[in-house]
């Protein structure tokens, strides 16, 4: 399995039309068929010395191998998503293999 992992800090002067934007943009990568594990979220209300709370969005999507990653980085859908970077100010990404 291939895990894609990636944080997003969006810009704070988003007004609430933007944030929607990038909501339905960063929900519509999950329609990429070579994803099999697909999951979005913001923080977890939990409170540790070693949490960073300060992202966003957090995504997270799983696919068979990296050939399936691959597939997803090149996809139309991926590529408009993209198009939206305007709207974050930080990225953070973590893939992992195993």
């Amino acid at each position: 399995m291939f895990i894609h992992s990636v944080y997003f800090w969006l810009k704070p002067e988003l007004t609430a039309e933007q944030q929607d934007q990038f909501w339905a943009g960063v929900k519509a990568l999950e329609e990429i068929p070579s994803v099999k594990l697909f999951f979005v979220g913001k923080p977890a209300d939990t409170d540790r010395p070693v949490i960073d709370r300060s992202y966003t969005c957090a995504l997270v999507t799983g696919f068979d191998d990296k050939a399936g990653h691959d597939i997803y980085q090149d996809h139309p859908i991926h590529d408009k998503f993209r198009e939206l970077s305007e709207l974050w100010n930080k990225v953070l990404i973590y893939d992992a293999e195993g």
